[in-house]
């Protein structure tokens, strides 16, 4: 990876007076200076507002609109307003992978081989943005997609806290300092700083170890904000690729990953914070910073480009300098736009090479398969995916050490929309059903894990009482637990008493045949890259002993599956062998 030096915009908005940001003593004003700041983040291959999944526009409950091309018409719009040299425009990363699109090239026709302009940076380009910090995602494709991605960007991108695992040193450019000559005033200096969650050190840990190393994010900005501070900066604007709260992860593996709060809290000297990972619509909080008194305004726009947030930033100019008085967000919401046509017509062509590649046709199904009970029951579209990934690695497996042990398989429900419909199956539909671009491992782990480790699962149902009635509505995703971190587990027989205490719910645990599972047997494990690094926080299985690991991407193994059989038929695979039960007795959903 490269680190440039670039230097991006400021922004100006008129008289929002909102949050002081200084101390309750006024200096004499001489002069005042309104900015206007845009900011976008977790925009996930999104250019178009489409889906690709469903091969139509995109819609949801919401009426909202992603992409891109929506929040191009806003950026237009304000620059319009006032004017270019008033505007910064920066995004908080998660760019590049998500969509069919952003899948198609990095992996089906990469960027890497082509020397192409990747399409997200096409769009990001044309719009005028003046910097990005790299989100975790902008590592799921390897390091040389990451730096063609870099080097099509005509801004900076930013990650003070990714340091080069031989040098100890940044391994991109850790601030950009943004200087904006407004008529009349004397020039005014925005420092962006940019810092991301440290998980990826665990999420692909496959891609990054021994080669970057993750600091923590609050230790990186009490070095950082001083030095953008002394380089000039007038303001301080911090992108943050993290959120407020907990860690989805063991922080004794790698440093927090959402400490944005405890960064507006403790580290002096920042204006405002740009907010994401989290994929939350929080457009306007304020933190007092405990060690100046000052309050920090921390904005988030929703994922997609579903918004924009627009932060105005007033400043008065006092002893020959800038400082900022006033700082006030809002969410502009891209639904109320139109699409840019001078972007969907910058990746027009890219955009429907993957439309016809998400078409493809690979197979045909004897019957509709649904996953929307699948957070709830066994169904065979999970199973599907668990057939594939059981014989990718027996076969694997054969004439090793390993070649006898049961082997075992992880899926979770990632979409409760995916279907397979009766009748043609395409790339699209079994893109919709496995929607990460997670690698297939294998671990051997021990009875006693595994029992454990479903123990870990079932955390995500509610208790329902003896004598009571589930409902999944009320009795699934306990805690906010995501449906994504509901593994199961083929290969076994098991129920889940939900009126036992959570870590004795698994009941009458077996192999699939019905011989027991003891705890001192050895099993092999099926499992997805992300979950083997730790993501999710499961017990056991991030220092499993690795037996397999041939870098084969999951989505790709089921569509070749399907594809050299050319049905599907949930005879060949489904085997219905959990269930749930509420004191014994099996529930229905």
């Amino acid at each position: 990876m490269r680190t440039r030096t670039a230097a991006a915009l400021a922004a100006l908005l008129v008289g929002a007076v909102a949050v002081p940001a200084g101390s309750a003593t006024a200096a004499p004003r001489s002069h005042s200076l309104d900015l206007t700041l845009l900011a976008t983040t977790d925009l996930h291959g999104r250019v178009a507002s489409w889906d690709y999944f469903r091969d139509a526009p995109y819609s949801d409950a919401a009426g909202d609109s992603v992409g891109l091309a929506s929040v191009a018409s806003v950026v237009d719009e304000v620059r319009a307003e006032v004017g270019d040299d008033r505007l910064l425009v920066v995004d908080n990363g998660d760019a590049i992978q998500g969509t069919p699109l952003s899948y198609y090239y990095a992996v089906q026709e990469p960027v890497t081989e082509t020397g192409a302009t990747h399409p997200m940076a096409a769009a990001y380009n044309a719009i005028g943005y003046d910097a990005q910090v790299v989100g975790n995602h902008e590592f799921n494709y390897g390091l040389d997609l990451l730096d063609a991605y870099e080097g099509s960007l005509d801004f900076p991108l930013l990650g003070a806290n990714v340091l080069d695992a031989t040098t100890g040193k940044p391994a991109l450019e850790p601030y950009t300092l943004v200087r904006k000559h407004v008529k009349g005033n004397k020039p005014v200096t925005v420092g962006v700083l940019g810092l991301t969650t440290p998980g990826s050190a665990i999420w692909d840990k496959g891609h990054v170890e021994g080669r970057l190393e993750f600091q923590d994010m609050v230790a990186a900005a009490r070095t950082w904000v001083p030095r953008v501070k002394a380089a000039g900066a007038d303001v301080v604007v911090v992108l943050s690729h993290a959120g407020a709260g907990e860690s989805s992860y063991d922080e004794s593996v790698a440093a927090p990953e959402n400490p944005a709060d405890v960064i507006a809290r403790t580290v002096p000297g920042i204006d405002v914070m740009v907010v994401g990972h989290t994929h939350l619509d929080r457009p306007s909080q304020t933190i007092t910073n405990e060690v100046t008194g000052r309050d920090v305004l921390l904005t988030q726009p929703y994922r997609w480009g579903s918004t924009v947030s627009r932060v105005e930033i007033g400043l008065e100019k006092v002893r020959g300098r800038w400082g900022v008085t006033t700082t006030q967000a809002t969410a502009v919401r891209t639904r109320d736009y139109p699409e840019s046509q001078r972007i969907l017509d910058l990746v027009a062509e890219q955009h429907e090479t993957t439309v016809r590649y998400v078409n493809q046709v690979v197979a045909r199904s004897t019957e509709e398969l649904s996953a929307v009970t699948s957070r709830y029951e066994d169904t065979p579209i999970i199973d599907f995916i668990q057939q594939v990934q059981t014989d990718t690695v027996r076969d694997a497996l054969t004439g090793t050490p390993y070649a006898d042990l049961p082997v075992l398989s992880i899926a979770a429900p990632f979409s409760r929309d995916a279907v397979f419909p009766a009748g043609d199956v395409s790339v699209r539909d079994i893109a919709g059903l496995y929607v990460y671009d997670n690698t297939l491992h294998a671990v051997t782990m021990t009875g006693a894990q595994v029992k454990d480790y479903l123990e870990h699962s079932a955390r995500y149902f509610a208790a329902v009482p003896a004598g009571g009635t589930f409902d999944p509505a009320r009795h699934t995703g306990a805690g906010g637990t995501p449906d994504y971190n509901l593994d199961i587990l083929a290969g076994l027989r098991y129920e889940i008493d939900l009126a036992r205490p959570v870590g004795d719910r698994v009941q009458a645990l077996t192999l699939a045949d019905g011989s027991p599972l003891t705890d001192d047997a050895t099993v092999v494990v099926a499992v997805n890259n992300y979950r083997r690094s730790g993501g999710g926080g499961f017990p056991h299985i991030a220092d499993a002993p690795l037996v397999y690991d041939e870098q084969q991407e999951i989505r790709q193994l089921l569509i070749d599956w399907a594809q050299e059989r050319g049905t599907i038929d949930p005879a060949d695979f489904w085997d219905e062998s959990w269930w749930l039960t509420v004191d014994g007795e099996r529930v229905a959903g």
